[in-house]
């Protein structure tokens, strides 16, 4: 088969080899909610060589410091982990029936490729579904796909051969799916929710070593665990760490697709620059210097405004010890939590410029007062 023209862009900056072996082997390893260990082994062996020491939380969060020892601390973080599956019941025909860990979509999983980790290593299986022929013929009727109907089947046609791979009630599961490119300039991927973030904050420990930058305060690299269940790693490591300032970086939807509504979602659209967030938990001076360094720097940026919370880590940050300036800057994606999630390569270049600049900016002195 002939290989599909790659279509790219003439002034897109392209990442190094090396990184961009990183992003790919990054993406395309599993890191389902509360299983992270294999992502973030890898994501530590990157990092390693761009801070000073490394630390790993009881739950699995990680972290790389710069300036270890300095007394006022500011933290960049991501999350780790992917939505995934629990294997939850096995009848006696060997099929195998599952249980949501995180928000994983079920409408998407018929017909997908998946990966069931057991004792014995990972199993291939699929989800499998009834054919058209079989199914209700009115269309009201037809069957949607639900958690409780919803089956994989691993051409084990007993129990016993099921538990023979290893296979048993807890095991994880996830998508088979992996990284590629589409023309102009798209990558295309599972878990870009939130492993892109995991690349992109390593991306900045690595320039800021690569250019011997010395900063004049302790940073700390946060790539956390089980965000997807509850924000929880952000909230055990914000208690540990108890920073000063914290910049997250997350996904955050491009509302240009298909059965969006602007005027509830607003108006984000991938390729178009990072995506800062109005909202109670973002603090606003801290806000306005990171607006600030986009337009010194001319970084494209982009707005978003939420009513409550944020949904992400910046929660668990900013309303942590006794309240830390936090911020959210989050790259456009498509697709958000199915297994062909896509983002914009020069999002992810500007997202990374624009976390690295402002900790450029940024000094114990910098004025974060309320008024």
């Amino acid at each position: 088969m002939a290989k599909a023209n790659k279509i790219v862009s003439k002034n897109n900056k392209q990442l190094s080899n090396e990184s961009f072996e990183f992003l790919k082997n990054y993406i395309n390893t599993a890191s389902p909610v509360g299983f992270e260990a294999s992502g973030q082994k890898l994501w530590l062996q990157y990092i390693t060589r761009f801070v000073d020491t490394t630390m790993v939380d009881p739950y699995g969060t990680a972290v790389g410091i710069i300036n270890p020892d300095a007394p006022f601390k500011v933290v960049i973080e991501a999350h780790a982990d992917e939505i995934s599956w629990f294997v939850n019941h096995i009848t006696d025909q060997g099929l195998i029936y599952v249980k949501r860990n995180g928000g994983v979509d079920a409408l998407i999983a018929p017909s997908l490729r998946v990966i069931i980790h057991g004792k014995k290593g990972p199993v291939k299986a699929v989800f499998g579904w009834p054919a058209i022929h079989t199914r209700v013929s009115n269309a009201d009727k037809d069957p949607a796909p639900k958690p409780e109907n919803l089956f994989l089947d691993c051409g084990a046609r007993n129990k016993k051969e099921v538990e023979q791979l290893g296979i048993h009630i807890g095991s994880v599961i996830t998508y088979a799916d992996g990284f590629d490119e589409l023309a102009y300039d798209y990558y295309v991927g599972r878990a870009f929710d939130n492993r892109i973030g995991g690349f992109m904050i390593a991306e900045v420990a690595r320039r800021l070593s690569e250019n011997k930058k010395t900063l004049p305060f302790g940073l700390y690299i946060v790539n956390a665990v089980q965000e997807e269940v509850g924000l929880r790693g952000a909230e055990m490591i914000a208690r540990r760490i108890k920073p000063n300032i914290a910049i997250i970086t997350d996904v955050t939807h491009d509302t240009t697709t298909p059965m969006i509504n602007k005027l509830i979602e607003g108006e984000v659209n991938c390729g178009k620059g990072p995506v800062v967030v109005y909202g109670p938990a973002v603090h606003n001076k801290l806000l306005t210097v990171v607006q600030a360094v986009a337009e010194k720097k001319q970084i494209p940026l982009q707005l978003r405004v939420v009513s409550r919370s944020t949904g992400t880590d910046t929660d668990s940050f900013a309303y942590a010890n006794d309240g830390c300036p936090s911020v959210l800057i989050s790259i456009p994606l498509r697709y958000m939590h199915t297994t062909v999630e896509v983002l914009h390569k020069s999002d992810i270049e500007n997202t990374i410029r624009l976390m690295y600049e402002t900790l450029l900016t940024l000094t114990p002195k910098t004025n974060l007062s309320y008024f």
